[in-house]
Parts: C-alpha cells; sequence; structure tokens
C-alpha cells in the first residue's frame, strides 16, 4: 500500500511510524516539522522499545498525490482543512482512517469524499509529542477500527492486519458509533475536567463565569483521582455519557466506567490532549468531544447537566487561546 499520513502530532506519527515499520510505503505530510523530519527522521521513545523510522515527507499534499491509504491524525479544530489537504490524496479507491477524537468526523469525511470508502479508528493509547520529530508512547496503544455507515468488510479486516503485524493491538468494531460513545466515555471527564479545573471546583460545579484573575493550574489524570471532590465529578460525567449513549439505543455498559478508571489510573501522571493544547494556547477540540455529544443526548432525552455546565467553563477558557 501507499500511505499517507496526514497531521503528524503524536497520534499520526506514531501510528504512521508504526506503518512503515511494515514495510508499506509511507508519507508524513508536515509543515512546522518538516525540516526535522526530513532530517532526521521520526523517534519513538516506547514503552515496547525504542525505534526510528525515517518516512518519506511532503509539505504539501500534491507532492504526495493519490493513495491507497490516508490516515488522519489531525486535530478537529483543523477539519475545516479537510477538502485542501485531502483532495489530492484521494481517488476513486481511496480508504480514509480517521484517528481523531469525538464526533463529527466520518461525517464530515463522508460529506467530502462519499461514505463508501470511510473508517474510523478508536485509539486508546497514552502518547504526547515532546518536539519536531519525537514522540514519547508511555502505555497501551489499541485501536478499534469501524466502518463508516455499514458492517467490516475484508478491507476493514486487511488494515486491522497491518496494524497487528507491527505490534499494534487492532480489532474491528461492528458498530464504530458506539464504540465512539465508549471513547467518549474517558475523553469527555479526563480531557474537560483536566482543563475546567484551572477555574476552581465551585465555578465548574455551578458552570457560572470565570474569574480570569484566579486562573489555577490544569489537574492531569492523577491530581483528578486524588480529590475526592473532583473524582466525584469525573464518575458523574461518566454517567451521563453512558445514560446519553443507552438513549441513543446504542449497548453501552456501565461496567466501560470502571474499566476506564482502571486503565487511567494505571497511566500514572497523564497530560490529556485537551490540556496540553490549552497550556500551549492552542485551539480546543470542543466541538467535536463536548458539544457534539451534548446536543445528541440532549435530543435523546437525556439531561446531561455536569458536561452542560464543565462546557459553559470550557467554552470561557477557549478564548485564552485566542
Amino acid at each position: 500500500m501507499k500511505i499517507g499520513v496526514v497531521g503528524c502530532g503524536a497520534i499520526g506519527s506514531y501510528y504512521g511510524a508504526k506503518l512503515l515499520q511494515s514495510g508499506q510505503e509511507t508519507w508524513f505530510l508536515l509543515r512546522s516539522d518538516y525540516e526535522k523530519v526530513a532530517a532526521d527522521g521520526v523517534f519513538i521513545e516506547s514503552v515496547d522499545g525504542n525505534f526510528h523510522v525515517s518516512p518519506r515527507v511532503a509539505r504539501r499534499p500534491e507532492e504526495i498525490g493519490v493513495c491507497d491509504l490516508v490516515l488522519i491524525g489531525l486535530k478537529t479544530t483543523a477539519n475545516h482543512q479537510f477538502k485542501e489537504l485531502l483532495a489530492p490524496l484521494a481517488g476513486p479507491q481511496t480508504l480514509i482512517v480517521t484517528l481523531q477524537n469525538g464526533l463529527g468526523n466520518v461525517e464530515a469525511l463522508a460529506e467530502l469524499f462519499g461514505p463508501d470508502n470511510i473508517l474510523g479508528g478508536l485509539c486508546f493509547v497514552c502518547l504526547n509529542r515532546i518536539r519536531p520529530g519525537y514522540i514519547h508512547h508511555i502505555k497501551h496503544g489499541n485501536i478499534i477500527l469501524g466502518e463508516y455507515q455499514s458492517k467490516p468488510s475484508e478491507r476493514t479486516e486487511l488494515i486491522a492486519q497491518m496494524f497487528r503485524s507491527v505490534q499494534v493491538p487492532c480489532k474491528v468494531t461492528e458498530n464504530l458509533l458506539k464504540t465512539q460513545w465508549e471513547k467518549l466515555i474517558w475523553n469527555i471527564p479526563y480531557n474537560g475536567l483536566g482543563v475546567a479545573a484551572c477555574a476552581g471546583y465551585e465555578t465548574v460545579l455551578s458552570g457560572g463565569e470565570v474569574d480570569f484573575s484566579r486562573i489555577g493550574d490544569c489537574l492531569p489524570t492523577d491530581k483528578i483521582h486524588a480529590d475526592s471532590r473532583w473524582e466525584k465529578l469525573l464518575l458523574e460525567l461518566m454517567e451521563e455519557v453512558v445514560a446519553a449513549a443507552q438513549a441513543l439505543n446504542l449497548d453501552v455498559s456501565e461496567e466501560k466506567i470502571r474499566y476506564n478508571i482502571d486503565r487511567t489510573q494505571a497511566m500514572g501522571s497523564y497530560w490529556a490532549s485537551t490540556l496540553l493544547d490549552f497550556a500551549h494556547r492552542r485551539p480546543l477540540e470542543l466541538e467535536s468531544i463536548f458539544e457534539l455529544p451534548l446536543q445528541a443526548g440532549t435530543r435523546a432525552g437525556v439531561e446531561m447537566p455536569r458536561l452542560k455546565k464543565m462546557l459553559n467553563v470550557l467554552s470561557q477558557l477557549v478564548t485564552l487561546c485566542q
């Protein structure tokens, strides 16, 4: 396969580097990291063993051309660039796999390129981009892969097997939307509370006005669990997500709450992606991770007061990233 990786931050670089290890022709579409990666490649410091790869690199998608598979690791805040970045890479048979967080991503891709060749992958991984061309893989790494609006096919299993061949655990889901909501059980509370906490507990609890003169620290995962007040809010948010998924007729079990907590506590002190974005004053993924799930749950008749109040705080804090 000829593979194009679009969005070469932590997620795109890690999984793109893994696919390159499988012997596929793999291109990285780069901007700010181009010079570094072109000269030195990509180094992965991993709990499973360090490795180094030298992908083919390009600054413009036209330099890559049509691919068999496009892997998207972009932040969802860049989805407005889909047409510009992906059209030169996508032919009639190109499979497009998005590894993005939240809801709305496969739908946006299907609107531009048709629904037939769109897949979604949910990554359960603990990693960070430390600097250009350097990724720190801390723990986990499995992917759950699914087709948009259809059952898994032979091609789904082919992609999954390609990941497995380079020691990336990859399962195939019969229901991509269900799996997206299961991932939201983690993403909504840990990403959301981690950032919103800087406004103070009482502000997050009430969803009130943020006092920007008293902004404090963000909370990595271990500090959320170290404080019973934040941990209680975390559990309530998880319960709201499960209730919304069930109201949408998705068979999401409450057991996923304990599963996510146990996996997270095993990570130690981890800064979720939204915390890092906020710390570096980058745009936050509010729409895909928080707004669209709240809208879907509300339409299904589920009150999500904790999510609604936290989102109000996050919406105020996002002005600091502009």
